[in-house]
């Protein structure tokens, strides 16, 4: 009998270690060859990631490349939608073979090791969101998110980041991201990185926010100082 609860332990302690879910954000640091400290971020949503590499200092935008992941056993596979470096890159699939722990993540044979910023949590706005309309003049203009050309936004607990892309040309148009909170219908955001205009890094907006029927509406001025009133639907 006390074998039999022994093994039973055993296995529920095997499950739980592989078990372990990405969801969230995840964090490692690199120095460059010259001499800079470079940032990676990579942000797990249901179904959507992406990864990032920037400045730590400074906030200069280096690179980025995400899409769809699922998880099969220790086994990732990832499916660019797109990609800075590389256009012929995307539509492709890669697998590969994680070690994951809840503190830290790496892929097998790589010596990159990332540990964990959050699990997801509070994330009120946890997910991967697709642009979906706007309201000008009190008046709602629906946007088609099955389109190629597509604005994605991911948030996992704290982290944030935008992404425009066209999976038809392969054209990475433009990203931007960096933490976040909500706190009584407020979304606040601090830039850490701006791939169009570096002097945003570091601004600190603050925006209206409210969910909908399953929808996030998001106000307030751009970065440019812009009036926006924007419209999110989660990706499914």
């Amino acid at each position: 009998m006390k074998k039999i609860i022994l093994l039973m332990i055993c296995a529920a302690l095997s499950i739980g270690v592989h078990a372990q879910s990405p969801l969230g954000a995840w964090e490692s640091k690199s120095i460059s060859e010259r001499g800079d400290t470079l940032k990676s971020v990579v942000i797990f949503a249901d179904g959507y990631q992406v990864l990032t590499i920037y400045n730590a200092s400074n906030g200069k935008f280096i690179h980025a490349n995400g899409g769809t992941w699922k998880l099969n056993g220790d086994v990732m596979t990832e499916k660019r939608e797109f990609h800075t470096d590389n256009a012929a890159l995307v539509g492709t699939e890669v697998s590969f073979k994680i070690a994951i722990t809840h503190d830290s993540l790496s892929i097998v044979g790589s010596k990159k090791k990332f540990r964990r910023i959050d699990d997801g949590k509070p994330g009120v706005l946890q997910g991967a969101w697709l642009m979906s309309g706007r309201i000008t003049d009190g008046k709602v203009q629906k946007r088609d998110t099955s389109v190629a050309r597509k604005t994605m936004k991911i948030l996992s607990g704290t982290r944030f980041q935008w992404i425009a892309y066209d999976t038809d040309t392969k054209q990475f148009l433009g990203t931007g991201g960096g933490t976040y909170t909500t706190q009584q219908g407020e979304y606040a955001e601090r830039i850490e990185f701006f791939s169009k205009d570096e002097t945003r890094v570091g601004l600190r907006l603050k925006f209206n926010y409210a969910l909908k029927d399953g929808d996030w509406e998001h106000s307030g001025l751009s970065s440019k100082g812009d009036p926006i009133h924007e419209i999110w639907s989660i990706r499914k």
